[in-house]
């Protein structure tokens, strides 16, 4: 499970609850929390400032994780941060979603419970109070982050956790088949759908 380079003394720490993906890169000083999700192409690079992902976070697809020498980058309890978007030396509070593709630059505080919008990109040293709405680039406090967008969230880290623990439980690297095999079954149904459809039920 991922490849881990030890840097200066400090070795990756990985509780054994916690998953990184095979294709993932994790060096130096960074501590995992329980119950994560480290996605494919991940770089989380602890060789500067420590790095620092909380319980119940998740890290997807291509994200890189730095900071500048002596820093620190943290990402709180159950923090979501989507596909590609990248992190340096900033603090992500808890239970705050990044958006796919964003920036979030040096010194930059994110209160709990906020939400930043896809491809959003977030100046150094900005302030965000919690349960805040951020898009843009650069980016701007839109509104507050109301209680069924919350709720969205929440349930979308949720399926993340889960599937954690379904990837450690039952992920195996195969062969692929050379053509549909019968009844193949399609994906199941879930209550979580795009924070786009959610928004349109609140109009």
């Amino acid at each position: 499970m991922g490849h881990y380079y030890e840097f200066k003394g400090f070795i990756p720490v990985v509780p054994e609850d916690t998953y990184v993906h095979p294709q993932a890169v994790l060096i130096g000083n960074v501590i995992l929390g329980h119950g994560c999700y480290i996605g494919p192409g991940a770089s989380l690079r602890g060789d500067f400032g420590r790095i620092e992902i909380g319980d119940g976070a998740n890290v997807q697809d291509n994200c890189i994780i730095h900071s500048f020498p002596g820093r620190d980058a943290i990402v709180e309890q159950d923090g979501h941060i989507g596909h590609g978007a990248i992190l340096h030396g900033c603090l992500i509070g808890r239970n705050s979603l990044i958006g796919m593709n964003s920036v979030i630059m040096d010194g930059v505080e994110l209160g709990e419970n906020s939400i930043v919008g896809a491809q959003a990109f977030v100046k150094a040293g900005t302030l965000i109070p919690p349960r805040s709405m951020v898009i843009g680039a650069p980016s701007r406090i839109l509104r507050h982050v109301s209680d069924k967008e919350l709720e969205w969230k929440i349930l979308g880290t949720k399926q993340y956790q889960e599937l954690a623990q379904d990837c450690l439980n039952g992920m195996a690297k195969v062969e692929p088949l050379r053509e549909v095999e019968p009844g193949r079954l399609k994906a199941a149904k879930s209550e979580l759908a795009p924070l786009v459809e959610v928004s349109r039920k609140l109009e």
